[in-house]
């Protein structure tokens, strides 16, 4: 018999984020995760009437295959992995790890291929089917975390079966005011940033595409982006870890990137063109999710957060930006992080992570926590 957290959780999945119905086919894409989840994710999918199809992976084997792919072989795999997606009316993925630095010593070179040839696939599933992704709860994640894999299990499922209806209010009126937002200022220790948002508009996210989730999200308009900005949030891509990663801007483009590690940072922002434009910009406000631990869809949901994003926008809500990358970097702006302020046209939307105008309050914590009405 299955927990009944996972049932809980597969629920979610395929009823809310999905929201599959009969007849509808649903790939079920899962990353090192236990067998008893992917059980209650294809009855789930069932209960609804979908049809359920599993593809699984392992970290470890797709290293191997990264430290030898051609692009050849990514084109042949980019192939394949159309041919079964364009099957599919819905996409699951939950992916797990036992060492979040698997991928730490394939050459970049061989990652930028993988990134470059399976774009296409990733936008067709972005754009063309309803999709979901959420990491799986190991032990590599609790140590991230710095927690025990119990206290970590019982943070995941109860952060990822929040109630992601309450924040539906807030959300809507956060996206009302970004849709018709022109100019964009964030201020806060290492940061002074400015752009435009004008004709942009804004997409609220809660559960639909990421759990867990609780963000809105827009982007600058491509050469809008000046001034600086340093993240305060640890992260983790290409199985690298960086962290005080500060960039400068000018006419909207990277022109300085420094870093605990900046030569391999600025690697990754020469993936291509677009890398060194930003391709989004979201304000997070899961009220559960406080603190920072190398894993993006988490950290971007961080209650006071905002994330600034090199490389590829989002076909909706977007700039039009293209590139093979696309890493959601986190600046936490509460007050145990350094504090900091939004302001949108003049008017201070955001002070030290809590939203001040009244019909974003509900976003704050202490509303979406129910202990303030």
């Amino acid at each position: 018999m299955n927990p009944p957290a996972y049932d809980a959780l597969a629920k979610v999945l395929t009823a809310h984020s999905t929201q599959l119905k009969k007849g509808e086919r649903v790939l079920i894409d899962v990353h090192d995760v236990p067998e008893a989840f992917v059980l209650s994710l294809i009855r789930a999918a069932r209960a609804s009437g979908a049809i359920p199809f599993v593809r699984l992976h392992s970290a470890r084997i797709a290293r191997e295959i990264a430290l030898g792919v051609t692009e050849a072989q990514a084109s042949t795999m980019l192939e394949i992995d159309m041919a079964q997606l364009k099957k599919m009316h819905a996409y699951i993925a939950v992916r797990g790890s036992n060492n979040i630095a698997e991928m730490a010593d394939v050459p970049q070179e061989r990652l930028s291929i993988f990134s470059k040839k399976l774009r296409p696939s990733i936008d067709y599933r972005v754009n063309k089917t309803r999709w979901v992704i959420l990491r799986w709860p190991s032990p590599a994640m609790a140590q991230q975390a710095h927690q025990s894999t119990e206290a970590f299990e019982d943070f995941f499922f109860r952060v990822c079966t929040f109630d992601y209806a309450r924040m539906q209010p807030g959300m809507k009126a956060l996206k009302a005011l970004m849709d018709r937002t022109d100019q964009v200022v964030i201020k806060g220790l290492g940061t002074d940033l400015r752009f435009s948002i004008k004709g942009i508009g804004a997409v609220a996210c809660g559960g639909e595409f990421n759990i867990p989730d609780g963000e809105v999200f827009s982007c600058p308009v491509k050469k809008s982006v000046e001034g600086v900005i340093t993240y305060n949030a640890p992260t983790l891509y290409r199985g690298i870890c960086f962290d005080d990663i500060s960039l400068e801007f000018s006419k909207g483009k990277i022109i300085k990137a420094t870093a605990n590690h900046s030569k391999k940072l600025n690697e990754i922002l020469d993936t291509d063109a677009g890398a060194r434009y930003i391709g989004e910009f979201s304000l997070g406000f899961h009220p559960l999710i406080l603190d920072p631990m190398r894993d993006i869809l988490f950290d971007e949901k961080i209650a006071g957060s905002f994330h600034f994003t090199p490389g590829q926008a989002y076909k909706v809500a977007g700039n039009g930006n293209k590139s093979a990358v696309h890493w959601d970097m986190v600046s936490i702006q509460r007050k145990d992080y350094g504090g900091g302020e939004i302001w949108f046209d003049n008017v201070l939307i955001r002070k030290d992570g809590l939203f001040l105008p009244k019909a974003l309050q509900v976003l704050n914590p202490e509303y979406l926590l129910g202990k303030k009405k």
